[in-house]
């Protein structure tokens, strides 16, 4: 047994999780979310505890057991307090703007970039250079913040480019100067 599925997990104050045919969704105050659960796991409900077991007749391997315990763990901290990853630009003259339902992103190339916000995310952009991508999917926050920093990755020797907030880049020291 993953040693994650030894304690359950816990339901915080104005969430519920429905567990009916594999299907597990999770209603809280931000919104709704579904998970298919594959054959062999058991959930079991008491009261605000979820327990994660395997079905000794299905043999499957143990680890299914800790990722869908993150899985709905994911799920329930989504619908209750949402997910959000920041990003900076750093750049002369690079700039974000959110045009309808598409983030226009100006980051050195010779065209503006245009980004398709997808369902369910929320994009803001603050003085045109840090951008804030919140959600209650933990997953598509996190996949449509890593579309916008693939545009222009910070490189190594000034740091130019788009990067989370969080984030180090280590820099390089280039090339030494010829002669003198």
């Amino acid at each position: 047994m993953s040693r994650l599925a030894k304690k359950p997990i816990e339901l915080p104050q104005g969430t519920e999780l429905n567990i009916t045919n594999g299907l597990v969704t999770v209603k809280g105050p931000k919104g709704q979310l579904q998970l298919v659960i594959m054959q062999g796991i058991v959930l079991k409900q008491e009261e605000k505890n979820i327990w994660l077991s395997l079905d000794e007749k299905i043999h499957i391997k143990k680890s299914f057991l800790g990722l869908y315990l993150s899985l709905i763990k994911n799920m329930i901290e989504g619908v209750s307090k949402g997910f959000e990853k920041r990003l900076q630009l750093i750049g002369v003259g690079y700039r974000a703007a959110v045009a309808g339902n598409s983030l226009d992103l100006k980051v050195g190339h010779s065209h503006p970039t245009l980004l398709a916000i997808p369902e369910g995310i929320q994009v803001n952009v603050d003085k045109s250079v840090a951008i804030s991508v919140t959600g209650i999917d933990k997953r598509a926050v996190g996949q449509f913040a890593a579309d916008i920093r693939s545009v222009r990755p910070p490189e190594p020797y000034k740091g130019k480019g788009i990067r989370y907030v969080d984030e180090f880049v280590r820099k390089k020291a280039g090339k030494a100067a010829k002669g003198a």
